[in-house]
């Protein structure tokens, strides 16, 4: 999940920003990527404990940021921020 957006202007870079999300979107994408990851965990395969701790980190996003204060997103931007700076398992 990257909330980074890049404006152009034919190919010139005019402004770079973060764009806001809601916790539907994380939703969707932290879904997405556990379904993706479920196979690591079949009864013949052994997942690294770095994969066990990337979806312990992507089941308990809304509980660890939801923020009912932020009127605009409720914990949503943050709960994308963490996504995009914890070090995610090669293959993630």
């Amino acid at each position: 999940m990257n909330r980074n957006s890049t404006i152009y202007s034919g190919e010139e870079i005019v402004e770079s920003i973060k764009i806001n999300v809601v916790w539907d979107r994380v939703r969707k994408a932290r879904n997405k990527a556990l379904k993706n990851s479920d196979w690591r965990f079949m009864s013949d395969q052994s997942p690294s404990q770095e994969w066990i701790d990337y979806r312990v980190f992507l089941r308990n996003l809304p509980q660890n940021y939801y923020d009912e204060s932020d009127e605009l997103t409720f914990g949503a931007n943050a709960a994308a921020d963490a996504w995009e700076l914890f070090e995610k398992p090669e293959g993630a």
